[in-house]
């Protein structure tokens, strides 16, 4: 068991040098990777994680968005991702227990957008652009 777990480190390790990686995302990796290692080792067929990699209810942070089905940090959750995985964001949302309106975007980010939406005021714009006659 020990040389399994010194090998996911590495791996882990050789992972964490390359992009920023928070402490669920290392510890779920190094989990998955020991089971699969020892499964390798072993002849034994790999054992399929069906948990999410991180909890939903703290996947939406305030500068990030875990993906729950890898465990990676965006600051948007997009359609292409989600496709490497076989899900819409309808489907993500619904599995793993999001209302059907949640944003996945980081909160800090969602924040600015709604800023800089308010700031431009389209809404006026549209107002005067439907009163003057052309």
């Amino acid at each position: 068991m020990e040389d399994y777990l010194k090998q996911a480190i590495e791996i882990v390790k050789a992972q964490a040098s390359v992009r920023n990686m928070n402490e669920d995302e290392i510890t779920s990796m190094i989990r998955a990777l020991t089971q699969s290692i020892r499964g390798v080792a072993e002849g034994v067929a790999p054992i399929v994680d069906t948990e999410p990699a991180v909890d939903p209810k703290n996947a939406i942070r305030e500068k990030s968005v875990i993906c729950c089905e890898c465990g990676k940090s965006f600051k948007v959750l997009t359609k292409r991702h989600l496709a490497t995985h076989g899900l819409t964001p309808e489907e993500y949302r619904e599995k793993f227990g999001y209302k059907k309106g949640t944003s996945l975007v980081a909160k800090s980010l969602a924040r600015d957008r709604r800023k800089t939406m308010q700031g431009m005021k389209l809404w006026e714009k549209r107002k005067k652009a439907v009163k003057t006659p052309a």
